[in-house]
């Protein structure tokens, strides 16, 4: 295993919004080839070797990227992007002419002065998931002074709460694993990858300061990052603790009730139902579950509607078997393996895996009585036994049985209803044989038949019947995934694979509109965040909410 290629363009964006271009470096950049993970003086031992120089001759080494190859189970490896400081660049950029080249130069995000006229009294964030805490901490370093309303409690009171529904005590619905500080994607896998391009330094920003909050550092060049609901829940804390120390305010039990409006634009908020907060901006980061808040807004003629989502069952497999399949026989060898896959029905939907958590649990997530959901979950060290994706099918407005912006909200409360009886308040399993013969063949067999192993549900769990959640032709849809999906994880679709659900809140059943200002036809008020329609995972959300903070600042001064 050797040098690799690859050439990369100096792009200048000095002047762009949100960049400032970094001097020039005199490092050089090669990729390398590596088996099982190496410890750094083995990384650099490597990299001297393939520079042909003695280890004394680098100066500095930084990984910029390691992502795993399992495209061949002859030849699963790891490959590096590195960039090196030593001495004589140039004669080794000659030796190596095609095997390495200069490091391009790296451009440090930079949030945009403000450049409005307007004097502005504390603007108000709705919700502190990742979209939330990230614009209020971007605000609060320009010097806004933010207050952040939470509905549900701290991560530390939070954690306590979801911890006891899990283990039989009564549901808090302000105070669960979709609502609290941190937001859904608390209680997750922790994953930190995004589609979103990043064009403007905002995705690199949101891994540096996760890591300055204590995610470990290699989150900044793995190419599929993720630190685990335990990590993540330090640094959700301690992101706060920063808002907080510029300036800003957490307020937590502050739900709001209200929207006040005057003269076509926000004048303030309504807090529990009594305590009026006056501000001239209101940035709505209120995710995916705010369903009574999404109620609210259409009473005050926000303008919103119902967009696609997907909607499915939760899948859990032997984490040795998955690993098996993607890594044959060096499956020792490497970390629990993940996987991702997507296909189509035979009427033409997407169905794919979502969420997946190696080592993981499936977790009830519900957030309102007498209705029941699932998400998946992982600790940062993805020990468990199982694991678990959703796989999906995807709905849009014509499947939601109702009309306007709330249709898609309804449709998911109805088969959240259908999990909840079919589990009698518990999260209901079946084995696929079990599945696949009821609709297919219309036949009932024991809903744990051909079981082999046991369910890794946070939380009380029966096997029951499952067919009645989900309309007719989504578990048709969700078959046609499993048998397609085997085809490339040997064992996919196995009778003993177990199937739980339901998975409803994949995403926003609405899109808050904006305009180009990212703000509502409603002067101030910026809807953001994954629950707004504008993003979908806990970075793209916090890239959102960067992106919104920069639109406030670029509309107001601050009031200092």
């Amino acid at each position: 295993m050797g040098l690799g290629v690859r050439l990369y363009s100096r792009q200048e964006r000095r002047g762009e919004k949100g960049y400032i271009g970094a001097e020039q470096n005199s490092m050089i950049r090669i990729q390398i080839k590596a088996g099982p993970e190496l410890a750094r003086p083995e990384l650099i031992r490597k990299a001297a070797g393939a520079l042909r120089i003695s280890e004394e001759r680098i100066k500095k080494m930084v990984i910029r990227r390691k992502s795993l190859d399992a495209r061949k189970k002859s030849d699963i490896h790891y490959l590096y992007t590195l960039d090196i400081e030593t001495t004589d660049e140039a004669a080794l950029l000659l030796r190596h002419r095609g095997g390495a080249v200069p490091a391009p130069r790296e451009e440090a995000y930079r949030f945009p002065e403000a450049r409005g006229n307007m004097p502005l009294s504390h603007p108000v964030i709705v919700g502190t998931g990742p979209a939330g805490l990230f614009c209020g901490l971007f605000l609060a370093r320009a010097g806004f002074a933010p207050i952040l309303l939470e509905r549900g409690r701290t991560v530390e009171e939070r954690q306590k709460d979801v911890e006891a529904f899990w283990s039989g005590a009564p549901l808090r619905p302000e105070s669960n694993v979709q609502f609290g500080e941190g937001g859904a994607g608390t209680f997750s896998d922790g994953k930190l990858n995004t589609l979103v391009k990043d064009k403007y330094g905002r995705n690199g920003e949101v891994l540096r300061i996760l890591a300055e909050c204590g995610a470990p550092s290699d989150i900044l060049y793995e190419s599929r990052p993720h630190i685990g609901t335990d990590i993540l829940r330090k640094a959700v804390a301690a992101l706060r603790q920063e808002i907080i120390r510029l300036g800003g305010q957490v307020w937590f039990e502050s739900k709001v009730t209200e929207l006040l409006t005057e003269n076509g634009a926000v004048s303030g908020v309504l807090i529990n139902g009594k305590q009026r907060l006056l501000t001239k901006v209101v940035v709505l980061a209120v995710g995916h579950s705010a369903r009574d808040t999404f109620s609210m807004l259409l009473q005050k003629g926000i303008p919103m509607e119902a967009k696609p989502f997907a909607v499915g069952l939760r899948v859990e497999h032997r984490q040795a078997m998955i690993n098996r399949s993607q890594y044959g026989d060096m499956a020792e060898l490497f970390p629990a393996a993940a996987y991702k896959a997507a296909g189509k029905t035979a009427d033409g939907r997407g169905v794919y895996t979502f969420c997946m958590c190696p080592g993981g649990y499936v977790v009830n997530a519900s957030s309102e009585p007498e209705r029941l959901c699932v998400n998946g979950m992982s600790y940062s060290g993805r020990k468990g036994e199982n694991a678990n994706s959703a796989v999906i099918v995807t709905v849009s407005p014509q499947d939601f049985g109702g009309s306007g912006p709330l249709a898609g909200v309804a449709f998911q409360r109805r088969l959240e209803e259908n999990a909840y009886r079919a589990g009698a308040g518990r999260v209901p399993v079946q084995t696929y044989f079990s599945f696949k013969e009821k609709v297919e063949r219309g036949l009932m067999e024991d809903a744990a038949k051909a079981a082999s192993f046991a369910p890794a549900v946070k939380g009380g769990f029966c096997f029951t019947d499952i067919t009645d959640i989900l309309p007719e032709n989504l578990n048709r849809g969700i078959i046609a995934g499993m048998e397609q999906f085997a085809g490339y994880i040997k064992g996919f679709n196995r009778q003993d694979t177990l199937l739980s659900g339901v998975e409803a809140r994949t995403s926003s059943p609405v899109r808050i509109l904006r305009g180009e200002d990212l703000q509502s036809s409603l002067k101030g008020l910026y809807p953001c965040g994954e629950g707004a329609g504008y993003a979908g995972g806990i970075t793209s959300a916090a890239m959102d909410g960067i992106k919104t903070a920069e639109a406030v600042a670029a509309a107001y001064y601050p009031a200092l």
